[in-house]
This record gives C-alpha cells, sequence and structure tokens, in this order.
C-alpha cells in the first residue's frame, strides 16, 4: 500500500486523523451553518456528498481534510484542510462553534507545524478574507506572517 502522507497527530487535547463516517453529522452541523462558515467556501452540501468527499481515499498532494477529535469526549470539534505543493504545505481550519475560543484550533495547528518540521516541507500556508479578523489573527499569533494578496485572500506564510 501506497504512503499517502495523511497524519495522524496527537496534541495533549486533540486527536487529528482521517475522517470516519461517524464524524459526518457533527461535520454537517457547523458546515451547513451558513452564519457561522460565512468564510469558508466548503459547506452546503448533502451528506452523501460530504461522505464521498470526505471517505474517499487521499493523497496529501492532492488535498486532504482531516478530523480534530477532543481526545476526552471522543467528539469531532473541527477539521483541518491539508495540501502538499512541493515543499509548501497549504492550511485550513474549521472549528465546530461549541469550540470556539478555547485554543483547539490553535493546539491543532501547533501539531500540525510540529509534524510539518519532521517532513519535506519548508513553508506552511493559509489563505484567508481580509475581513475575517479572528482568523487572521489568530495566524499572526502562531507566527505566520503575511506576505501577498491573492484574489480576494490574504496569503500568510510560516517558515519551518
Amino acid at each position: 500500500m501506497a504512503d499517502t502522507g495523511i497524519p495522524v497527530i496527537s496534541t495533549k487535547r486533540c486527536l487529528i486523523r482521517s475522517f470516519q463516517q461517524s464524524d459526518i453529522f457533527t461535520f454537517m452541523e457547523y458546515h451547513n451553518n451558513e452564519q457561522w462558515m460565512c468564510y469558508q467556501g466548503f459547506k452546503g452540501l448533502t451528506y452523501e456528498q460530504y461522505y464521498q468527499i470526505l471517505l474517499k481515499p487521499s493523497m496529501l498532494e492532492e488535498g486532504i481534510q482531516l478530523a480534530i477529535i477532543n481526545h476526552k469526549e471522543t467528539k469531532l470539534m473541527g477539521d483541518l484542510y491539508l495540501k502538499k505543493e512541493s515543499d509548501q504545505l497549504w492550511l485550513g481550519y474549521t472549528i465546530h462553534p461549541l469550540y470556539q475560543r478555547q485554543g483547539y484550533i490553535c493546539e491543532a495547528i501547533f501539531g500540525i507545524i510540529n509534524w510539518a518540521s519532521k517532513q519535506d516541507i519548508s513553508f506552511l500556508k493559509a489563505g484567508v478574507f481580509p475581513d475575517n479578523t479572528a482568523s487572521r489573527n489568530l495566524l499572526i499569533k502562531l507566527g505566520f506572517n503575511f506576505i501577498t494578496r491573492e484574489e480576494d485572500e490574504d496569503i500568510y506564510s510560516f517558515k519551518l
């Protein structure tokens, strides 16, 4: 079996892993909330569509969605998107509203940074809509630097 490059990462409070069928309904709770997901493009799909996307075999170079699971409650708290392009790793993230402002996304991204630093990756990149202050502030807090604006997104980079 080929190595897909999909990590399983454990942090103090989070387990970052591939999606399982049991995660999909919770994923739909927040991804189909138009108000909560106003800055995200991956939203508003049916159960079948999410099933096909989240559970299909993927490779890091194609882009993958990973589940952020709470160790204690074993519940889905959010998700990460990763896509490797050459020596760069694109990062996207979403948190369930029930878990916002509790440091889970910050912890999960630190887990990704730690994992990526041991891979053939030199930079993490993330795109943020300019008016998404919470996301922009999170990236700055984590040490990401603004590098450019592409179309309608500000691009931030983190050197490993």
